[in-house]
Order: C-alpha cells, then sequence, then structure tokens
C-alpha cells in the first residue's frame, strides 16, 4: 500500500530529472559544441546557423539531405576550403538553427537560403551543392535565382518518382517515419534521446541498445541503419552530432521535412529544367542509373558520373569524388569569370 502511494510521486521526480538533465545538457551542448559558426538573423526573427572557412569566389554553397545538417559536409568544405571560400548551414528546424516557419519544400528552402547569403554578406556567383533532398533545394535555386549560380553538383539527388504521392508504396514507411518523429520529441524533452544518442555515439553504446529493442523490430532496423552510416564519419564530429539529436527541435524539424515530401515530389515533378547553368550529377554504383530523359528533365548541361563504390552517401563513401566534382567547377567557374574581363 505505502509503494502504490509512493509511485506517482517517483514517477514525477523522474520526470523532473529528466526534463533538468535535458535543460542543463542542452545548455552545455551549445557551449561546447556551437563551434566556429555563427547564427544569422535572415528576416522576422528567424536565424540560421552558418558556417564559413576559405576564401575566394565562386563561393561553394553546400546543403544537406532531409534531416542531415552541416556536419555531413565537414570533411568535404574543410577539403574544398583550400580552394574557395565555402560555407554550409543548418536548415530551419535542424542543427543549430531556429525552428521552421514554411513548409519544407525546395522553393522555400532555397528562399531561405538565398536570404542567409544576403543577410551573411557572401557575394554570388556560386557554386551549389547538394546532396539527396538537398539536391532538389540546389535545382531550385538554380530555377529560381539562375543569376546567382556559376554550376550546381548534385550528390545522388533525391528520386522523386519513388516518393508519394508518384509511389504509393511509400506512403507506409513515410507515414511510420513521421510516427517516429513524433514520439522522438517527448522522448527528447525527457533526455530519454539524450542517454540513447550519447551512449550510441559518444560511448559504449549499452543504454542505446536497450532502447532500441523497447522499440521492436523498427527500432533495431533504424538502430542498424544509424550505426552503419555513422562509422563513415569523423570522429571528432560525433559529440556535436549527438547534441544535434539529443534536441527535441531536431526531431520537430525532421517531421515537418517528412511531412512536405508530398508537395515537394509535386514542385519538382512540374519543374522546368536548369538552362545554361553547368550542372554535375553523381550517382551511386549501387543505384541505376539516371536515363537520358531524366537528365535532361533536370537541365541542359548535365553531366552524369558513377561512384562505382558508393551507396546513397557518396559524400561519405567517396569523398574525393564530390572533392574532384567541385573543383572541376570552381575551376571553370573561374575561368569563365577571367575570360568575361578580357
Amino acid at each position: 500500500m505505502i509503494l502504490l502511494l509512493l509511485l506517482p510521486g517517483l514517477a514525477f521526480a523522474l520526470i523532473a530529472a529528466g526534463v533538468l538533465y535535458q535543460a542543463v545538457g542542452g545548455r552545455l551542448d551549445r557551449k561546447r559544441h556551437f563551434g566556429d559558426g555563427r547564427c544569422i538573423n535572415i528576416g522576422e526573427g528567424q536565424k540560421l546557423y552558418l558556417r564559413e572557412k576559405g576564401t575566394g569566389s565562386p563561393a561553394v554553397i553546400f546543403e544537406s539531405g532531409i534531416a542531415a545538417t552541416s556536419l555531413n559536409w565537414r570533411r568535404i568544405q574543410d577539403a574544398v576550403s583550400g580552394m574557395a571560400h565555402t560555407v554550409s548551414y543548418d536548415r530551419a528546424g535542424l542543427g543549430w538553427s531556429g525552428p521552421c516557419r514554411t513548409s519544407r519544400t525546395p522553393t522555400n528552402v532555397a528562399s531561405e537560403l538565398r536570404n542567409l547569403l544576403r543577410a551573411a554578406g557572401i557575394q554570388p556567383p556560386y557554386v551549389l551543392v547538394g546532396h539527396s533532398f538537398g539536391g532538389l533545394v540546389m535545382r531550385r535555386y538554380a530555377l529560381c535565382y539562375p543569376e546567382d549560380v556559376a554550376g550546381v553538383v548534385l550528390v545522388d539527388p533525391m528520386r522523386i518518382e519513388e516518393w508519394p504521392p508518384l509511389d504509393a508504396a511509400k506512403q507506409a514507411a513515410l507515414d511510420r517515419g513521421k510516427r517516429m518523429t513524433r514520439y522522438a520529441v517527448p522522448i527528447a524533452r525527457l533526455g530519454l534521446a539524450r542517454l540513447a544518442v550519447t551512449s550510441l555515439l559518444c560511448g559504449s553504446g549499452r543504454v542505446s541498445r536497450w532502447l532500441t529493442h523497447l522499440g521492436g523490430d523498427n527500432g533495431r532496423l533504424v538502430m542498424g541503419r544509424l550505426s552503419g552510416e555513422i562509422s563513415k564519419f569523423p570522429k571528432e564530429i560525433l559529440p556535436v552530432m549527438a547534441a544535434h539529436w539529443s534536441r527535441p527541435t531536431f526531431y520537430h524539424g525532421v517531421y515537418w521535412h517528412m511531412v512536405a515530401v508530398p508537395d515537394t515530389v509535386r514542385e519538382i515533378q512540374t519543374a522546368g529544367p536548369i538552362c545554361d547553368v553547368p550542372v554535375t550529377l553523381l550517382t551511386p554504383g549501387r543505384a541505376t542509373a539516371l536515363t537520358d530523359r531524366q537528365l535532361q528533365q533536370i537541365g541542359n548541361h548535365v553531366r552524369q558520373f558513377i561512384a562505382p563504390a558508393s551507396a546513397h552517401w557518396i559524400h561519405l563513401d567517396e569523398p574525393e569524388l564530390v572533392i574532384d566534382a567541385i573543383r572541376s567547377m570552381v575551376q571553370a567557374s573561374t575561368q569563365h569569370q577571367a575570360n568575361m574581363l578580357v
């Protein structure tokens, strides 16, 4: 009887301890891991995190995949910064940036990116580099603001024909992803996500494995895929990644990116090709190469290269191929600018 009376108080104490653990941890994360970037106000109080490195023109702008942050480009950015001014950033709702205020469609994200570059004083021309969903954002940017763009490098861009509404078979997977991210928000507020990701990325992994088993088959599937991709990242950025994945706002941001997938597909489906701007497209060796018709839908000057040893994350599997593609685009732009001055 006494135990039953104590249970509500014990539950309240555990919840309060979890909330406090998350709040204190979040403040410490920002102090320890914010790094060498800065937050830029792009208007109406919205702030986006930006990291610059290197000098010169054109500037190379990096855009990450649907649930990824600027950390995905750290190794590539550091390498490319020796030849160009480089910029990576966190989209609204992700990383160190503030919450998203518009639907996460490529047009809206491209508009926010342009506002960010202008507010930060980063002048065109730009070489745009985008992975997966980020490839769609860079396509939209090149279509909406062609005067800013010297070239585009697409790293296995998201294939809209594989997602709803064009592919109804993927709706169940999309719905499952949305449910998981919605559940993750209160879990993160209680500090449990912090326990799991800190264990996975910075510790023995024992706690994360225990929590994964509680999630059943779906949890084990997700954790298996995460573990494989995480092993490709530089170890020094893993604590920063853990800080990102510990934040409730991260899961909220990922949720809204998933919600926007059907609108993203419709938007790109009706988009025209990029005209008179060179585009390099890198396709994984483990995927089917794009057909000539698909390439023509992207642009009228598209060259496709196969990354033979890569899966979807080419910039992690074969980073030298991505660096070479960017180098070639930067050199071509530099030569073009020199010819214009003659």
